[in-house]
């Protein structure tokens, strides 16, 4: 199949990505992890995943990761590049590489998942949870838009869990960034370019009790025909496709702060492009929550 084709298997029924290249480390103390990152830890219990970003000192974010709640077995932290183990600070155990992760993604997984695990299992697992069956955590969250899961093993048993998805087809990379892109998901050395805040990256939600100050900020941009005035402002393109499922060629990008939603802009080769409310897909981002049957 092709990047496109997984992209559509994916919206339709379901797609499988591989995920193990993720770096992942243990806490075991809640407050050395509360210096790593910006979210607040009390409020979330045992068997809960958080969204959250690793932040310099001056305040712009290094990279987004998430932390689940391993209850006695202390807190892991997943982020997208095991190399961020030498910005972390204090001691945590690097663990990457133990796992294979594998994320099941597509408004049928829950159905596929549930020929595993059971549905009652399925069912009963709310978004940015996780449970653990028979040695596999099962957290259902996603980089696709869809409602999906990520399935964590150890490496040793990653072909017999593959083994049980052999009728859905494994998708690349390239598929993976143009889902995210449709669902207007930051990437790292994209969007995280190691100098934009979290209120430029419109993800301010997650640094509570910290002010910055915006000199630009990420937007969704529509590739419009012909080329662009020299007088519109500006926009940096971070990252683009042919949609899929949209059907016509979308960006993330950053433009000035106090450009607004149906503003035209000049992109990097001086095309012309439109301001549009992300997400691209799902713009109330329902589809992830749904009910999995």
């Amino acid at each position: 199949m092709s990047p496109r084709e997984q992209h559509l298997a994916t919206r339709r029924a379901a797609g499988l990505f591989d995920f193990s290249f993720m770096g992942l480390y243990q806490f075991q103390d809640t407050g050395e992890l509360e210096l790593q990152q910006s979210r607040r830890l009390a409020g979330i219990e045992a068997g809960r995943v958080a969204y959250t970003l690793l932040l310099n000192e001056d305040g712009s974010v290094f990279n987004d990761a998430t932390v689940w709640n391993m209850g006695d077995d202390g807190w892991w932290l997943f982020s997208g590049r095991p190399s961020d183990i030498d910005w972390l600070r204090g001691a945590p155990r690097d663990r990457s590489g133990e796992h294979a992760i594998l994320a099941l993604q597509g408004p049928e997984s829950g159905r596929i998942l549930a020929r595993l695990v059971g549905a009652d299992a399925v069912r009963s697992l709310r978004y940015f949870h996780f449970i653990e069956r028979e040695g596999m955590l099962i957290g259902r969250l996603g980089y696709s838009g869809e409602l999906g899961y990520e399935l964590i093993v150890p490496r040793a048993d990653e072909a017999k869990l593959r083994a049980h998805f052999s009728d859905v087809p494994p998708c690349s990379f390239q598929a993976a960034n143009s889902l995210r892109i449709e669902a207007g998901y930051v990437l790292f050395d994209r969007e995280i370019d190691g100098h934009a805040n979290p209120l430029e990256l419109g993800l301010e939600r997650l640094a509570p009790g910290r002010n910055y100050v915006a000199t630009r900020k990420l937007v969704g941009l529509e590739i419009e025909e012909g080329h662009a005035s020299s007088e519109l402002p500006a926009a940096r393109v971070t990252s683009q496709c042919d949609s899929p499922t949209l059907k016509r060629g979308i960006a993330l990008a950053f433009a000035p702060a106090d450009v607004r939603t149906g503003d035209f802009v000049r992109v990097d080769n001086a095309y012309l492009a439109r301001v549009v409310s992300l997400p691209f897909y799902d713009p109330q981002r329902r589809r992830p929550r749904e009910n999995p049957f």
